[in-house]
């Protein structure tokens, strides 16, 4: 077995989409990115990696190559989980949380655990996804970014 995490944040700006977990959530501003900025799924991704000893998620989707310039982060997730595929590492879980002030969460959590359970190609009980705020303090809690923290178990040999 073997343990992973990941990290990612990003600043909030207008006219960008939201999306979190591969949906689009309505809010007056989205994640600044080079990407569509999902910072669940790069946090995910980060922890897959770093789980599977393979890096991160810059060293296999620079932000400096046009061939990622406002991709779709599930496609990303999906490359991942081919890497692993590849290793013959399988996912145990996914434990995910999510950092925002705004907006509320909890209505899209569902569909954010469907998504990354399919991609992942895990039992929709295998992923779960939190949102907590940080009660009005830091950039978060400003209103300024939004973060993500995940957690993840793979099992080799699968």
């Amino acid at each position: 077995m073997k343990v992973g995490f990941g990290f990612d944040a990003h600043l909030l700006a207008e006219g960008r989409a939201l999306v979190l977990g591969g949906v689009t959530i309505p809010y007056k501003k989205g994640l600044e990115a080079h990407s569509d900025g999902d910072v669940l799924i790069h946090a995910l991704c980060d922890a897959l990696l770093g789980a599977a000893g393979l890096g991160d998620i810059g060293k296999h989707f620079p932000d400096n190559s046009s061939d990622y310039a406002g991709i779709d982060s599930r496609i990303l997730l999906r490359r991942v989980v081919e890497l692993l595929d590849k290793g013959r590492y399988s996912i145990s879980n996914a434990d995910i949380t999510v950092v925002a002030q705004q907006p509320k969460l909890a209505p899209h959590i569902d569909k954010m655990c469907e998504n990354l359970a399919g991609d992942l190609k895990v039992e929709v009980t295998r992923v779960n996804v939190k949102a907590t705020t940080t009660e009005r303090m830091g950039y978060a809690g400003r209103g300024e970014g939004i973060a993500a923290y995940a957690a993840i178990l793979l099992e080799e040999g699968a």
